[in-house]
């Protein structure tokens, strides 16, 4: 059987039909809204619809808690070139009585002004021609600058730029087609292809994002630092809690912004050398190859010799005959340089890969990097010695905090996120659900290191994290900052503190971050305590029994 011809006229129809829709649409927006579109053109500086209107709005982790939501604004665009002439006077002095002195240039060009919602319903009623009265809708962000670096903003053609805005962009503001156009030009209904945007319930705890700017804000009175950053994640989920960063900026007020590098995220954008908080993974991995334990000794003359320069201590001394426990309490550095030798360059490129410090973390926030460390990779024995204890190995903030998580969950890896619900407009829900990535280490190993780093907290550099009645697990660093040309700052470093609480049943963990702050030799001094403020306000918060 011979396949089944389509008559012509069929063709003929089909296109008849469109052409006419066509023709249609060209003549409602040239003739009926002709005036509307005219004043429009002429009277923008901005696109009228600024945001879509269907934009989705964005939740702390209350769902109620609004971080970011888009609200109708009252306008009027005054066309003063399509003002008939014998009206002209008389509308102006009208005009004027209702919003104040419009100065006329003679240039017949329009004037956009806002409207208080009064003026918005008399000038609606008014409709006078030449005038246009409408809502433009606008991204709002009622909490100014909290949470502004992970939020990010919508510019003026409605596209999000940076964090959650960027990142989820598409979900957020939804679909418009071009059927749905021909649609609105005909007055007909078209919802399944005029598709509203959906909302989003963040994993952000309010009150504690809150406190941690709070604390960064502290800091910088205190300290002078030039940059900042506090992160808090549930290490059994991947949550974050927090992720707060200094200086900020106002999302609402983005324009005014002149330095455009403030948008940028620096816990998943910049780089950093870690210094002495990355000592508990490379203890962690020699626990897990069973080269050294807890009690292992070692005897320590102050300075190791790998070829080149020589190695030394803080404050190059010497601390004899010190366990594993006493390396990482005193963070003696030729001790992870003894540690580093017994694991050996393969195992030690094999536990880096297996925290995941040479790719993305795949937190759900736009831009974020990572560094291949390339360099390292190639190095000399040298580069590993001081790998060791966080030299010459550059990661994320972001990256070292889920490791010290995995650490915290038995070893297991989750994915960090920032949302856990997505939410359409018919209030249906998908929730993201944790992931787990890989078991990195085993929970033997994880609860001999997270005992050393409680250790450390209860009797060496972290005695400032502590919170009464509690374990504490943590470590502190305090890392030169390199130049661009080489050599390192000798009077710059990045001073840190990373932990965990409580650590017989971890809830949170925490990186402190301050970049070059002035005030102080050690994040002994400065990161510590503000760990310990902000773990004691999250147990109070969420009512955290006491450790036994």
């Amino acid at each position: 059987m011979g396949v089944k011809r389509i008559p012509v006229n069929f063709y003929f129809v089909c296109f008849t039909i469109f052409s006419a829709a066509i023709l249609g649409m060209l003549f409602y927006l040239q003739i009926l809204k002709g005036e509307y579109y005219g004043v429009l053109a002429l009277g923008q500086q901005t696109p009228l619809e600024e945001n879509n209107s269907s934009r989705g709005s964005i939740f702390f982790s209350d769902g109620v808690t609004i971080l970011a939501q888009t609200v109708a604004k009252p306008i009027i665009s005054i066309s003063i070139s399509k003002i008939p002439a014998e009206e002209k006077e008389k509308t102006m002095q009208e005009l004027s009585g209702i919003l104040g002195e419009i100065e006329d240039t003679g240039t017949g060009e329009t004037i956009k002004k806002d409207l208080t919602n009064e003026q918005y319903k008399v000038l609606k009623q008014k409709n006078y021609t030449g005038t246009y009265v409408n809502e433009v809708f606008n991204r709002v962000y009622p909490n100014k600058k909290l949470a502004s670096h992970l939020v990010g903003f919508v510019n003026g053609e409605g596209e999000g730029q940076y964090g959650v805005e960027s990142f989820y962009n598409e979900i957020l503001k939804g679909k418009v087609s071009t059927f749905s156009v021909l649609s609105a030009a005909f007055n007909m209904k078209d919802s399944n292809l005029d598709v509203a945007g959906k909302s989003l319930q963040l994993t952000i705890d309010y009150n504690i994002q809150y406190y941690a700017q709070k604390l960064l804000e502290e800091a910088f009175n205190d300290w002078q630092m030039d940059s900042g950053q506090i992160i808090v994640q549930e290490p059994s989920t991947g949550k974050i809690l927090a992720m707060a960063i200094w200086p900020d900026f106002d999302p609402n007020q983005y324009g005014q912004e002149k330095n455009v590098s403030v948008f940028s995220n620096p816990s998943i954008q910049a780089l950093f050398e870690p210094g002495s908080v990355f000592k508990p993974l490379i203890m962690a991995s020699a626990l897990e190859e069973k080269l050294v334990t807890p009690e292992t000794k070692f005897f320590d003359e102050g300075v190791a010799n790998i070829g080149g320069p020589p190695i030394y201590n803080f404050a190059k001394k010497a601390w004899g005959e010190q366990t594993m426990v006493g390396v990482l309490e005193n963070s003696i550095n030729t001790g992870m340089v003894f540690i580093e030798q017994k694991l050996g360059k393969a195992a030690f490129l094999r536990y880096a890969q297996k925290f995941d410090l040479f790719e993305k973390t795949g937190i759900d926030l736009a831009g974020e990097i990572y560094s291949n460390n390339e360099t390292l990779k190639k190095g000399y024995p040298r580069d590993f010695a001081v790998a060791s204890f966080g030299q010459g190995i550059q990661i994320t903030s972001m990256q070292l905090l889920r490791a010290i998580s995995t650490i915290a969950n038995e070893g297991n890896m989750m994915e960090p996120y920032v949302v856990k619900k997505i939410i359409s407009q018919n209030n249906k829900e998908e929730i993201e659900k944790p992931v787990l990535e890989k078991q990195v280490i085993s929970p033997d190993t994880a609860q001999k290191i997270s005992a050393m780093m409680v250790s450390v907290v209860e009797n060496g550099g972290g005695r400032r994290a502590k919170v009464p009645g509690y374990l504490v697990a943590g470590k502190t660093g305090t890392a030169q900052i390199p130049k661009p040309t080489g050599g390192y700052y000798d009077d710059r470093t990045i001073q840190s503190f990373v932990g965990f609480a409580p650590a017989n049943s971890p809830k949170f963990s925490i990186i402190i971050r301050l970049d070059n702050p002035k005030q102080s030799d050690a994040a002994s001094s400065c990161a510590a305590p503000i760990f310990g403020k902000l773990a004691k306000y999250i147990i109070d918060l969420k009512q955290i029994p006491p450790s036994n």
